[in-house]
């Protein structure tokens, strides 16, 4: 397939229009077949990598009634007798360790959708590790190779392994994921050096949220080659306050954005985008841009997939409207219904209607819907999901990521 005349964003620094090939799922150098789409006055971008959600908890409203924190260990524990998650937990009964059980799987789809709906096709959904069935059953990658913990304080109260055994488990080769120093007080502060007592400080880690830390605990995190999740939107709404970002930048962390769950993050990763340029201007458009493509596939030790638009690795792509001349400028400014297509490995995922003329398909297997005047179209069909809610709680539900 080729897609004509369109202004192709390779990656942070290289930009320009041109012809857009793909083939067998793959970016490809020339086309092999007859099969164009006129692009003139779009945005080709790689799919973006959302590094930090929790696909069951993509709930709403937001639940914090005690904030601002002093650590989030204290909002976990107000979470489960809030009203949102007593309304959630009407439908799911499965514990997070199961989620292929009862109404698990459906929860996280709808999470799947809220990802979608924002130009994600790959997602870190921390939560325990899954049977391999639950990562099949997605029309999105969520990643299975990975070990984790919930918190050096928490340990893995919701399943899982000892900290210590799920590294080892890691064997250096998949990440290791963990909450670390979710906080300002004490025992935020002093979860960094117990992390690093436990052998749990190493170049394929991913801490997320690192509010507590100091800018030598950044340092030995830079020493070591590990990676921050940042999610600004939640740290601001549960604590009042979010790391230390210029010191993060400047010593050249590998630093990648995401959403945390909407019981206390952004409505996706579009609106957190929007949300942290907002917040922090003076980062460059094109730094957010690497936070959610490439520094996430780092991150995540991706290897059919950079977070680039580059010739034989997967075709994930975003194909926006052009609503600013600059494409980084533009980027941060994207919501929903500017998405043209979205692709995961060459299959259409989510898009306007006309584009579907290119691939081949069948009506039953999406689901049609209007957003802002515009016929679009997105794989499965959640709609069910809200219907199979709706006969549970008894009213209709509203989730502000789903555009219909």
């Amino acid at each position: 397939m080729e897609f004509t005349n369109v202004l192709i964003v390779k990656n942070a620094k290289e930009h320009g229009v041109n012809n857009l090939y793909v083939t067998n799922g793959k970016y490809s150098d020339k086309s092999y077949d007859k099969i164009h789409a006129d692009c003139n006055g779009l945005v080709a971008y790689p799919s973006l990598i959302n590094i930090h959600d929790h696909l069951v908890g993509n709930w709403v409203p937001k639940g914090a009634p005690g904030r601002p924190y002093a650590n989030t260990n204290i909002w976990v524990k107000e979470l489960n007798d809030s009203d949102p998650i007593k309304e959630r937990d009407k439908y799911l009964k499965t514990p997070m360790s199961h989620l292929m059980e009862e109404a698990g799987l459906d929860l996280a789809m709808l999470g799947v959708y809220k990802n979608i709906f924002s130009g994600v096709t790959i997602i870190q959904d921390h939560v325990p590790r899954q049977k391999d069935e639950y990562y099949q059953s997605f029309p999105i990658k969520v990643i299975s190779d990975f070990q984790q913990g919930h918190s050096i304080t928490g340990k893995n109260w919701w399943g899982g392994d000892e900290l210590s055994e799920e590294m080892k488990k890691t064997r250096g080769k998949i990440p290791f994921i963990i909450h670390l120093a979710e906080g300002s007080d004490e025992l935020s502060r002093g979860e960094f050096d117990e992390l690093v007592e436990q052998g749990l400080l190493k170049s394929n880690s991913i801490f997320v949220h690192c509010t507590a830390l100091t800018t030598e605990q950044f340092k030995q995190l830079k020493a070591a080659g590990a990676s921050i999740a940042w999610c600004p939107n939640s740290n601001i709404y549960l604590l009042g306050i979010t790391l230390d970002i210029d010191t993060v930048l400047k010593l050249g962390i590998n630093i990648c954005l995401g959403t945390d769950s909407t019981l206390s993050g952004s409505t996706n990763l579009l609106k957190e985008i929007i949300y942290t340029k907002q917040t922090f201007p003076e980062i460059p458009n094109e730094t957010l841009f690497k936070m959610v493509t490439e520094n996430s596939a780092k991150a995540l030790m991706l290897d059919t997939y950079k977070g680039k638009i580059e010739p034989d690795v997967d075709a994930n792509l975003l194909l926006t409207r052009m609503n600013k001349k600059d494409p980084y400028e533009n980027f941060v400014t994207l919501n929903t219904c500017d998405i043209e297509l979205l692709m995961s490995v060459g299959k259409p995922i989510f898009g306007k209607v006309e584009y579907l003329k290119y691939f081949s398909w069948d009506a039953k297997d999406y689901y049609l819907f209007e957003c802002n005047g515009s016929k679009m179209f997105v794989t499965g069909h959640p709609e069910e999901i809200l219907k199979k809610i709706e006969k549970k709680l008894g009213y209709k539900k509203h989730f502000d990521y789903l555009p219909f």
